[in-house]
């Protein structure tokens, strides 16, 4: 499952983003930016420290997505955006490069213009096909997000890259899905081939997201250089 074919991954967004409308209180929203089934927005209680992108699975929805960090939102201050793919999953697993990568431009620009999160507070993740997407978008914009988290990725594009965000990649030695042998490992070989700083926890388990893996992404991401302090 690592084949891939060259794609742009850009999210084309306005250099020019500003604060100006106003931002939304905090618990859960529904973000419509013209997509087929509305984006879901959490936030947290108090001023948010960080922004984290996240990507569901095939089949799935924004609620998966978010369910990656129940339970961690206020806690780490962080907003949670999570978009909804067109179709059954997203457009570079599915098909041509469009609809969704659009959708996530205007997602992204709705939200940073309510807070204007800056580049080191900003994470791309998600889980199975959710993670190939989160890693292949956020190698191909590395300069809108500091860091790429992928949990249990099937493959990884060969995208025109920009920038250098960290990396981490999980994934479990008993997955039927998208066994570790043709996805989660050669995806980390092919990351570190191009000399980026990759963390890889490997876990005794099967197509899932053990909450030590979201724990050790979040810890590597907020104690980077110039990220804000997040927590009690």
């Amino acid at each position: 499952m690592t084949e891939s074919t060259d794609v742009a991954l850009r999210l084309h967004i306005a250099p020019a983003l500003t604060a100006g409308r106003p931002a939304w209180p905090p618990g859960l929203h529904q973000v419509e930016v013209g997509g087929v089934r509305p984006a879901l927005l959490r936030v947290p209680a108090g001023e948010p420290t960080g922004l984290a992108m996240l990507f569901h699975g095939a089949g799935g929805g924004p609620e998966g997505a978010l369910d990656l960090l129940a339970g961690r939102t206020d806690a780490a201050g962080l907003l949670v955006l999570a978009p909804a793919s067109v179709g059954r999953t997203w457009d570079l697993i599915a098909g041509p490069v469009g609809p969704d990568l659009q959708q996530c431009a205007a997602l992204l620009a709705e939200v940073l213009s309510g807070w204007p999160v800056r580049y080191a507070d900003r994470l791309v993740g998600g889980f199975s096909d959710g993670a190939s997407y989160a890693l292949s978008v956020g190698l191909g914009n590395g300069e809108m997000f500091s860091f790429a988290a992928g949990f249990s990725p099937g493959f990884l594009t060969a995208t025109a890259r920009q920038g250098r965000p960290r990396v981490f990649v999980s994934h479990g030695t008993a997955d039927a899905v998208l066994p570790i042998e043709r996805c989660g490992r050669p995806v980390v070989r092919q990351l570190q081939a191009a000399g980026y700083d990759v963390t890889y926890d490997e876990f005794d388990d099967g197509h899932l997201v053990p909450a030590a893996c979201v724990d050790h992404a979040l810890r590597l991401w907020r104690s980077a250089p110039g990220a804000a302090e997040a927590g009690p």
